[in-house]
């Protein structure tokens, strides 16, 4: 596959650099659907991310709860590639793929209710890029440090366009102490290229400590002060869209209190990904679907 004009060159040279952004954030601004207003698709546009608080009622939650509990049973002790463990522990860090291999989670991703926001946001039909579930148990659950996921999904998954988002939502309640998201709202509209050339299957180690593709200091400080850094917490059941290059990351949890998130990327059918960008082939299915 002939790869396109690269707009958004990273892990090419030795030194960073903010490139501004290329691509719409909002593609579609006329209202097609009930879930979200006029001010939530602005708000987004200049943010980069929407929380809605309690999108999902308790019965739901409950559901969710119980078969995320499911899910994690199943994955302890297991070697599927799918299940990525901590970097210093037998603990599970994040189970892949959770759209395609299981059918609650399935059923999830095609929820009429998420598909309407993000096909407001993305114009059309998507299709879910990539699926996973991330844990946060109370004292040992690690951090993950600030990246803009459009980064790692152009330079090693080949996508071209800033055409996709993610949708978190929240299996348990997350709260300023038990190690939640933050995002450093309006950083969607600037690219931060990053250093260091991708080594050879760079997914087996990123995915439990990322050490490529990561911003530099000066960048983040720059994002930071020139706007703040905001977390968006709530009870169980709210959702988290945000899109694909506003800078993210959350600390470690060191209370006593669990956190776990469920992630379905969003992808325009019209941004399919090419050949990886800065990486010499793409990362497996199971962590970006390519069909």
């Amino acid at each position: 596959m002939k790869q396109l004009v690269d707009d958004y060159p990273t892990r090419k040279s030795a030194v960073p650099s903010l490139l501004e952004r290329k691509d719409p954030v909002v593609y579609q601004k006329t209202l097609n659907q009930s879930e979200i207003g006029t001010s939530e698709l602005e708000f987004y546009e200049q943010n980069g991310f929407l929380f809605l608080q309690s999108f999902f009622d308790e019965d739901e939650v409950a559901r969710f709860k119980s078969e995320t509990k499911r899910l994690l049973t199943e994955a302890h002790g297991s070697t599927r590639p799918e299940v990525i463990l901590e970097p210093e522990s037998e603990e599970v860090r994040s189970i892949f793929a959770v759209h395609r291999d299981d059918a609650f989670f399935q059923q999830l991703a095609s929820s009429p209710r998420l598909l309407a926001v993000a096909k407001q946001i993305l114009d059309g039909e998507v299709y879910v890029h990539q699926s996973r579930i991330n844990f946060k148990p109370g004292f040992t659950g690690k951090e993950f440090y600030w990246h803009s996921d459009f980064e790692t999904w152009h330079a090693e998954d080949g996508m071209p366009r800033m055409r996709a988002l993610s949708c978190s939502i929240a299996l348990e309640d997350n709260t300023y102490y038990n190690g939640s998201l933050m995002v450093i709202p309006g950083s969607h509209q600037w690219f931060v290229s990053c250093v260091g050339e991708t080594p050879e299957d760079h997914y087996k180690e990123s995915l439990r400590r990322q050490q490529y593709g990561v911003p530099d200091q000066e960048s983040l400080t720059k994002l930071v002060n020139e706007s703040r850094i905001e977390m968006p917490i709530g009870k169980a059941g709210s959702v988290l869209f945000f899109d694909c290059n506003v800078m993210h990351g959350s600390s470690a949890n060191i209370s006593p209190y669990p956190r776990s998130n469920a992630f379905f990327v969003y992808n325009s059918v019209e941004n399919k990904l090419q050949e990886p960008f800065s990486s010499s082939k793409p990362r497996p299915q199971y962590i970006a679907a390519r069909s």
